[in-house]
This record gives C-alpha cells, structure tokens and sequence, in this order.
C-alpha cells in the first residue's frame, strides 16, 4: 500500500496519553486513529453519516478490523493517515488505511474496517443506496458509480 493510493489524508500527532511503557502508541489507539479519519473522509465528501443515520434510522456497523503494525509509532510523531473505500458490496464498505509519519512515502501501519449498512430497528444489513455509492465513486475513481 502506497501513499499514492490515497486521495485522503488526515493529520495526527501522538499525544503521551497514547503510548505505552514501550514508549509506542498502545495498539486500541490506532483504531481510534482509523475511526475519525473514516469521518473526516465522509466530512471531506459533503457527508453528514450522524444526520443521515438520525433522519433514516440506518447506519453503518463495523464488522471486521484489521491492524498490521510495520514499525513502531512514537510519542510527538506528526502522523497522516489516509483512507480510502476499495470496495463496495451490496450492504458494506471496505475501507483500507494506512499511516504514514508526516510527508514520509513509508507506511507504518496498515488497516481495513469492514462497516455494513444495517436498520437499526431490526439489526439487519439493507443495501447502500445509490445516492452513497454515488458521492463515493467522485473520488474512488476505481469502484461503480
């Protein structure tokens, strides 16, 4: 996976509060890195998921995660960290992530985050309307509008 996959980027810097005794950042935190940089995404696309899962009583799900640790993330790091959709099926996104130490071509860390559009009434997957598939497809030039 390489920095030019993604069109996406979102900036950190590690905070003390996020490493561990081994002076890295402890292995729950680059969920949460991978987690707000999937929202700024849709925030970049014009995408409100919260006002859209409140006004349709559907919303997105993870379902899998996945974390490969390179090289270690240290403390005071300038991170950007980029994320792009390489797959839509019928009900989920697959998105890959990557982090990269700032304006660096090498990857420290590697991700997918399954998510599955699901009625939150029922707890079932319903597909992806086309009006989302859509705004994705202005940027992921690789996947259906």
């Amino acid at each position: 996976m390489s920095r030019e996959t993604f069109w996406f980027f979102h900036p950190f810097r590690v905070r003390y509060s996020e490493i561990d005794g081994q002076g890295v950042v402890f292995n729950a935190h680059y969920l949460t890195y991978f987690d707000t940089t999937i929202t700024e995404y849709f925030r970049a696309l014009g995408f409100d998921q919260y006002a859209d899962a409140q006004a349709s009583g559907i919303d997105f799900h993870v379902v899998k995660s996945v974390i490969e640790y390179k090289a270690p993330v240290r403390f005071d790091w300038e991170l950007d960290v980029g994320a792009r959709v390489a797959r839509i099926g019928n009900s989920s996104l697959t998105f890959e992530l990557a982090i990269f130490l700032k304006g660096s071509a090498d990857v420290l860390v590697t991700g997918e985050i399954v998510w599955v559009y699901t009625n939150q009434e029922t707890h079932r997957p319903v597909p992806i309307p086309a009006s989302i598939r859509a705004l994705i497809a202005t940027r992921e030039r690789h996947l259906p509008a």
